[in-house]
């Protein structure tokens, strides 16, 4: 079962953990379709190695997703209102009418939450860390992130041309939530003057300056990363909208083009902002997404062959192993403020408004 936001790489895992299951141990596999509402509404098919064969690099995932669905807390909507239901009877029941022994539930940080409670109702858990944003607790990366990191560094590649053409201020916004894991990897890889991250509060007239500094060189350009969620010190994220019926419910999104027109302002030059968004999460995974899939997804069912669950699959000093996940629910993983890549920046010229 594949839930929340799609990324790059999740085809990658649930061929993964087809095959295995199929070719070393002799297990028939199942998918569950659209997340944890397929599980909820009891929707799935019969998973085979014809099925998953040729899917290792397309993007999405053939099971269908939805950052919507939860067991515990679901949403219907009656007349003008929206009421939530706990459903995770009906859930546990449809897993064990299907007869399933063990569930590899692929997710981030909220998917993963409701894996571990789901764990407490008798379902034989194993999750697998994904997201874009790379914020699971306990994995040194999560699958999709690399390939988002790639997009948005070939994103800003393009914009430093146009930028230093124009002589102009170029804003990349990239996503990420509340961490600034995209935002800091893909601003060093494509040489940014300025990266702006949740983790460290910026200060408007700091960025100024550095671009102020960079015209008194001679640069008549400059490149900037922000995070979605990036904010000034002493203020707050911008909202874009809100969904309730969302599990996240505030979106996050606008700092690039209000950035843009404060620094106009400020000093004169002409600024403008790209929004990365949702292409991001789209198409093709890069290599290093496709084999931590691979590696990922045969993890996962070595864990179901040892009766090993409620645990979750993650990259440790570059080797595979498994924690409890309930270690990974009790926080999210942020950027360090002396993360080493921060100071390599730092050395190199980069700004991070402050």
């Amino acid at each position: 079962m594949t839930g929340g936001g799609d990324c790059p790489g999740l085809n990658a895992v649930i061929r993964s953990v087809t095959k295995t299951a199929i070719y070393d141990y002799g297990y028939e596999v199942f998918g569950i379709e659209d997340g944890y509402a397929g599980l909820i509404e009891k929707r799935g098919f019969d998973l085979n190695s014809d099925i998953v064969s040729g899917i290792l690099t397309h993007g999405g995932t053939i099971l269908g997703t939805s950052n919507r669905a939860n067991p515990f807390y679901s949403a219907h909507s009656r007349g003008k209102k929206i009421v939530f239901e706990d459903e995770s009877v009906r859930a546990v029941r449809h897993y064990k009418e299907w007869g399933l022994d063990g569930l590899v539930i692929v997710g981030g940080d909220g998917t993963l939450g409701i894996a571990h409670k789901l764990a407490k109702k008798g379902i034989a858990v194993v999750g697998i860390p994904k997201t874009i944003d790379n914020d699971v607790w306990g994995t040194d990366f999560s699958f999709g992130f690399h390939t988002a990191v790639s997009i948005a560094t070939e994103a800003l590649d393009r914009l430093h041309t146009t930028a230093a053409a124009h002589r102009r201020v170029m804003i990349l916004e990239v996503m990420g939530r509340e961490a600034g894991w995209i935002a800091l990897y893909s601003g060093a890889a494509g040489g940014a003057d300025v990266i702006l991250i949740p983790e460290i509060p910026y200060q408007f007239n700091s960025v100024c300056e550095k671009i102020n500094a960079r015209l008194k060189q001679g640069k008549r350009f400059s490149l900037i990363v922000v995070a979605e969620g990036a904010y000034e010190k002493g203020g707050s994220p911008i909202i874009q909208r809100e969904d309730k019926k969302n599990r996240y419910p505030v979106k996050l999104g606008g700092v690039g083009p209000w950035l843009a027109q404060k620094i106009e302002k400020q000093t004169g030059m002409e600024a403008r902002a790209a929004v990365l968004g949702h292409i991001q999460r789209g198409g093709s995974p890069i290599p290093f997404d496709r084999n931590m899939g691979t590696l990922f997804g045969k993890k996962a069912v070595e864990l179901i062959s040892q009766n090993n669950f409620d645990r979750m699959v993650c990259l440790s000093n570059q080797k595979i192993k498994s924690i409890p996940l309930e270690s990974v629910i009790r926080s999210r993983k942020m950027v360090p403020r002396q993360h080493p890549l921060i100071e390599a920046a730092k050395s190199v010229g980069t700004s991070f408004g402050v």
